[in-house]
This record gives C-alpha cells, sequence and structure tokens, in this order.
C-alpha cells in the first residue's frame, strides 16, 4: 500500500511545487476515518482510497485531485462531514469530495428512466469540475482490477455498468488508455471464455509467425531513419476486447482478422508526421478508406493523430498510429491534460482542450431536453460515437457521428435548414435521407419552403442535436393531431382492460408519470413518446390484461382517417408491434410499411402522402403472412421437422418455394401467417435452436413495391 511519504515523492517527481504537507495531512486523516473498516478481500478499506490516489498521481495530476482521492469515500461512508473537510482542506477539496460522494450514490444500471435521471446528474456534476469524474473513473478502475473479492453476481454488474457507462465515458474525454484497461477487465468478468480463447490464439500465432511486433517495428525505424526522420516507433497486440469486438462487428473469425496489431511512430515535429506517413506509405501498401488525419481535423477532446492502415506482401494489416509527443500526452491522458504537471510546472500543451468548453459543448444539445428517455439516448449517441468529417458545398468542415445521415448534417448546419430539408445530394449525387456519410465526402441539402420534419426523421437521425430538434417540431406542428390519435390508442387501451380512459384517470397517469396534464400524455402517445400499456400501468399498476377478443383486422391499425382501408405493402411485410408509416393512394387507401422499409426513399418528396399509423395494442390473430428465408441440411425428415416445429408455435404455412437445391443443403422461402413481431421471435429462435437449419432470415423483396399492393 506504502505510506504518506511514498505517494509524496512521487507527486515530487513530477511536481516540485506540490504541498506535502496537505497530502500528509490528508492521508492521516482518511486513514483514521476508515480506521476499523475493511474491503471484501480482507484488506485494510483504507488500501482502497491509496490506489486510486496512486492511480491519479500515475497521471501527474494536481494536489486537489490528489487530496479527493484520499478523501472520496470520507463523506459517504464514516463520520466525516462536509463541512469538516472544507476546514480542514478547503472549498474546492470539499466540493470535488462531495460530488465524488454523490456520482458513487448514482446507480447507474438500475432501471433506464432512473438511468437517463443519472446520466443528467451525472453530467451536471462533471459540468462543475471535471475533475470529479477523474476520481471516479480511477476509483471504478482501481474496484475492477481487484473484483475477484466481489460475490459473482455483484462482479456481473459492476463489470456490465463499466462497459456500458465508465469505459464509453473515458473513451470519450481521451483517456484511451483508461478505456481500454476498463472494457478488459469487464470483458473478463462479462466473458472471460471468449477472452481466454484469443489469449490461447494469440500464443499459437506467436509460436507459428514469431515476434511479428518486434519485426515490423524494427522495419519501420529502418524506413523512417533512411527517410531522415527522427522518430520512435512502439509496437502492440491489441487487447483482447477490441479483438473481439471487431470479430463481433465484422463477424470473422480470429484467423480472418487482419489488423490485430497496432503500431505508434512518435515524431519531431508536426511535419514530421507527414514526412512518416510518406515513407510509410512508399514501403506498404496503404488500405484505401482507412485514412484518417486528425491533425488537420482534431477530436472535440483535443485529440490529434494520422491514422493510416498498411499492409504488407502476405497480405496482412497493420493499423499505424502518427503523431509528434505533444500530441501524445493529450491522446493518452485526453481532457485530463488540462491538469497534469510535465518538468515540475504545470503541463501547458497548446493541444489540450479547456473541460469547461468540452463538457458544454457535449450538453449543449441536452438543455432542451425535457424527457428522461429522450436524453440518455442522446447521452448514449454522443459518448459512444466515434466521428467522421464531411464538407459543405463551400468546403467547410462539419463533424458527425459515425452513421450519421443528411438529417444529421442538416441539423447541424442549422435548424431552420434541418427542417426545411426535402433531399440530399452527396459528391454531386441525389441519395435518399437515410444514406450513412462518409469520411470526406461533401453533403448538399435541399429545402423546399413549407417543409416540415416527418417522423420517419426520427428513425433516421442519429443525433442528439436533430432528433431534439425534430422532436420539438414535431410536438409543435403536430400537437392537436397527436392529441386526437392519442386519444384513440388510450380509449382501446382502456377498453382493453376493461376501464374507461376518463379525464380523472389521465390526470392520475400525468401525476405519476411527472408530465404536466393529461394533453401532454395523449401527444406523447399520438407521437409514440409513450406507449398505452405505460398509461394504463399508471394508473393500475395490478391490473392483468383480460383475456379479450382478438383485435378484428379491419381495425388493426389506428391513425387512418374514417371509413379509409388499408393493406400491408408486400416489399416489406409489417407486422402488428413493429414501427409502421402509411401511404396513401388515390382510390386505394393506404398501404402499410414498416418504418425502415427501403420502398419509402420513392415517396420522400411527397411528404402529403405520409400518415402516422400505429398498430392496435392488444390480441392479433395469426393472418399476418411474413416469408421465411430458411437454408436447411438435405436430410431425410428435415423439412417435416421444420413444419412441425412451426406449427408447434402455433403458426401456420400458407405457401413454400424451393429457390436453392444443393447436395448438402436446400434454400427455401416459407411465407408464415403470424400475429405479431412476438410470434416471428419466437418461431426464428425455435428454428436458430435446430441442428440442421444452417440460416434463417426475414425475406424482404423490395421489387415487391407498393405499386401493386395487396390485400392483408
Amino acid at each position: 500500500m506504502g505510506g504518506a511519504e511514498d505517494l509524496a515523492a512521487r507527486i515530487k517527481s513530477y511536481n516540485p511545487r506540490s504541498n506535502a504537507g496537505l497530502i500528509g495531512q490528508a492521508f492521516e486523516y482518511g486513514r483514521a476515518m476508515h480506521e476499523g473498516q475493511f474491503r471484501h478481500s480482507g484488506e485494510p478499506y483504507w488500501s482502497h482510497p491509496v490506489a486510486v490516489a496512486h492511480i491519479l498521481a500515475e497521471q501527474r495530476l494536481d494536489d486537489a485531485t490528489i487530496v479527493t482521492a484520499l478523501l472520496h469515500d470520507t463523506i459517504e461512508d464514516t463520520k466525516s462531514t462536509y463541512s469538516e473537510v472544507a476546514t480542514r482542506f478547503g472549498d474546492e477539496v470539499a466540493m470535488l469530495v462531495d460530488g465524488v460522494t454523490k456520482l458513487t450514490n448514482l446507480q447507474l444500471s438500475s432501471s433506464e428512466t432512473r438511468q437517463a435521471e443519472n446520466f443528467r446528474k451525472l453530467f451536471m456534476a462533471m459540468s462543475k469540475d471535471l475533475r470529479v469524474i477523474l476520481v471516479k473513473l480511477a476509483d471504478r478502475l482501481h474496484n475492477m482490477r481487484t473484483i475477484k473479492a466481489m460475490r459473482p453476481d455483484k462482479q456481473a454488474q459492476k463489470a456490465r455498468e463499466t462497459m456500458d457507462i465508465y469505459a464509453p465515458l473515458a473513451g470519450r474525454m481521451g483517456m484511451q488508455w483508461m478505456r481500454e484497461e476498463l472494457e478488459d477487465l469487464a470483458f473478463r468478468v462479462l466473458n472471460p471464455e471468449g477472452r481466454a480463447s484469443i489469449m490461447r490464439r494469440f500464443i499459437t500465432l506467436q509460436k507459428e509467425a514469431g515476434d511479428v511486433i518486434e519485426r515490423i517495428t524494427g522495419d519501420m525505424r529502418y524506413e523512417l531513419k533512411a527517410a531522415g526522420i527522427e522518430a520512435e516507433v512502439f509496437g502492440r497486440a491489441k487487447k483482447p476486447y477490441a479483438i473481439w469486438r471487431k470479430m463481433q462487428e465484422k463477424e470473422l473469425a480470429f484467423s480472418r482478422l487482419s489488423d490485430i496489431y497496432g503500431f505508434r511512430v512518435i515524431t519531431r515535429s508536426e511535419m514530421d508526421c507527414y514526412r512518416a506517413l510518406g515513407a510509410i506509405h512508399q514501403r506498404w501498401r496503404a488500405v484505401p478508406g482507412r485514412f484518417k488525419d486528425y491533425i488537420s481535423q482534431p477530436k472535440s477532446n483535443g485529440y490529434r493523430s494520422i491514422h493510416t492502415t498498411v499492409s504488407g506482401r502476405d497480405g496482412k494489416r497493420v493499423e499505424v498510429q502518427i503523431r509528434t509527443q505533444t500530441m501524445h500526452d493529450v491522446a493518452e491522458t485526453g481532457v485530463a491534460a488540462h491538469w497534469s504537471y510535465k518538468d515540475g510546472v504545470r503541463a501547458e500543451n497548446p493541444f489540450a482542450v479547456d473541460p469547461a468548453k468540452w463538457i458544454s459543448q457535449l450538453t449543449e444539445q441536452f438543455d432542451a431536453e425535457e424527457d428522461h428517455h429522450e436524453f440518455l439516448e442522446a447521452v448514449k449517441l454522443e459518448m459512444y460515437s466515434d466521428q467522421v468529417f464531411c464538407f459543405t458545398p463551400k468546403g467547410d468542415v462539419v463533424k458527425l457521428p459515425r452513421g450519421a445521415t443528411p438529417i444529421d448534417f442538416a441539423f447541424a448546419i442549422h435548424t431552420r435548414i434541418g427542417s426545411s430539408c426535402v433531399g440530399a445530394k452527396i459528391d454531386g449525387l441525389r441519395v435518399p435521407l437515410w444514406t450513412r456519410i462518409k469520411n470526406g465526402q461533401s453533403v448538399e441539402v435541399i429545402t423546399a419552403e413549407g417543409q416540415t420534419p416527418q417522423p420517419s426523421w426520427l428513425e433516421i437521425a442519429i443525433t442528439g442535436k436533430a432528433k431534439s430538434a425534430i422532436r420539438r417540431a414535431l410536438r409543435e406542428q403536430d400537437r392537436e393531431r397527436f392529441v386526437r390519435l392519442g386519444r384513440e390508442l388510450v380509449r382501446a387501451a382502456f377498453e382493453n382492460v376493461g376501464k374507461k380512459a376518463t379525464d380523472k384517470a389521465l390526470d392520475t397517469a400525468a401525476k405519476r408519470l411527472r408530465l404536466p396534464d393529461r394533453h401532454e400524455i395523449l401527444a406523447r402517445m399520438g407521437s409514440a413518446e409513450l406507449t398505452a400499456q405505460e398509461v394504463v400501468r399508471a394508473v393500475y399498476p395490478d391490473l392483468a390484461p383480460k383475456d379479450v377478443a382478438q383485435i378484428d383486422t379491419s381495425r388493426a391499425v389506428i391513425g387512418l382517417d374514417p371509413g379509409q382501408n388499408f393493406e400491408r405493402a408486400p416489399c416489406c411485410q409489417p407486422l402488428p408491434g413493429e414501427r409502421i408509416v402509411g401511404i396513401t393512394w388515390r382510390g386505394r387507401g393506404v398501404v402499410v410499411h414498416a418504418i425502415d422499409c427501403g420502398v419509402l426513399a420513392q415517396f420522400e418528396d411527397q411528404p402529403a402522402r405520409w400518415m402516422d399509423l400505429h398498430w392496435q395494442a392488444g390480441s392479433h390473430p395469426p393472418v399476418y403472412t411474413v416469408t421465411l428465408d430458411v437454408t436447411i441440411g438435405n436430410d431425410a425428415g428435415v423439412l417435416g421437422r421444420i413444419c412441425t416445429l412451426i406449427g408447434e408455435q402455433k403458426a401456420n404455412i400458407s405457401d413454400l418455394e424451393f429457390v436453392d437445391r444443393k447436395p448438402d443443403f436446400y434454400r427455401l422461402l416459407i411465407d408464415v401467417d403470424l400475429r405479431d413481431a412476438e410470434h416471428l421471435h419466437s418461431i426464428a429462435s425455435a428454428l436458430e435452436a435446430e441442428s440442421d437449419v444452417a440460416a434463417v432470415e426475414r425475406f424482404r423483396d423490395l421489387s415487391r413495391s407498393s405499386q401493386e399492393p395487396r390485400a392483408s
């Protein structure tokens, strides 16, 4: 554990002006407060705050942060108080300790709504002083390093919380080393077999190929020296979790993964970064689409580096990052670089980001969010996302999260541009609004007077800013329509449980759901932000739904005008329980599409034909046909077992077509009549569990578009 002298000496090594007396005083006070307390492992509890302080000292942080680490559990777990800490160590330390205490009390793995409230509080605590989260991250890191002493269920809970919240937060703050270690420690708990298998394969690979890292590092040093570039080269294998995630994302076996090694080149100057890039690209072949220049376009947390991926003669790829030492300091510590010391003085790193600006940039679009679910969604999107850089037609750079669409781009330019968007061009070509923007593309937004945000845009947009603006606009422009639709939804839902949706019942629901009034409930139900079941549960939490008659197919969809008929689109075959949208056809009623149906692109420029629709809540009859694409082994009796399985799930096979016959397998399309999306899921799960079923997917044929609709 080490004493106060060890810690003070470590701090003095990077900050000679450190107040050793203050550190010693905090050490003794913390030890006295935690006297008689023990950790799950049996060690004295005091060993934990000391370890947290050492982790922060490794990051060369200031005295106030180190003292906060030593005292971070005193207000919560001992007889110490805020006023006593303030009197002994000053208001700054007391506020930091109080901030860490409040973060510790946030049960971040609880229910979704609570989690959203907690995220909001977390960001508020961070906005007062980001050092609060630095201490909390170090606290979590030490707890994860010593997690084996906890009960297995507690280990799993802490590991999931770490993977979902703390690791991405460390990454967003630019602290990559901490993100990687947190992910790996959590991965060790959540999937020990997966991690062990990757470690075993690494050992096998090393035996077969020798020390690849040493060989490539040597080759890079030689090339850089030959080009007259002074630089250090470091290589390493990626962490097991990073490799596992890549295997899952790309659906590749370990043997087919190419870029499992990463190399870092640290140069003397920014110009040398580009010279080093040239030398490396001359010797090894650059992989198209894998080059990113974060020096000319830094990330919001101050990260600067050139990324490239190159392949050798054997086709094996390696990732290379090129940066200067100053850039490297920020890359390792991220936003924390603002407080770190170097050579005895507070580091004046020109690339370090002002934490206050960083946190305000991160939270600016959340200010208008009143709904906890919306806030949580927006925060998660912003924290978990990587970035792409694209250009306006005038050449200005726009930063967006990976996966962003022209809708996100339009709202990033201006809310007015986003709201009046009717189409987009990427690199001069007209594209659907849900197209994913890639690095380096030029995006032009096509606007039209009178256009307003469409409800389907919520499924297309991915940035918090765009989603917030769309929801606000929809609430304003469609409030009356949503209230009418919500009234119909709530009436049907209450009737299903034998009750009436009276004003008094809705007032009660509003109070319990913490909404201003019943009109807000109806508006949110109509805009699909609140489900009818949630409203019923708010008023009658213990009321189980009665066995009600199945919903008539003619009344299955809510939101149609009186006397209007509907047909299910044959291209996407939407099911009850799925998000839907309607397209009107003159003389033929409404064709209902799944919200993600590719055919909807044809109607992008005809917003007047779009209708907001919902499936009626309740039990639907099994009459909605969906086509399954199933690949089975060519063995006796397999097809019979498949048909039996589907029958056991209370579904009827209405058609069956063989589309491919091979000696060892058959591929066939099976039309199955289903109740809803849940029914589809149970059938797919049952088929996937059958050993002779190689693959089962939902089949969608966009060529059967809504120009030729058929009856539902």
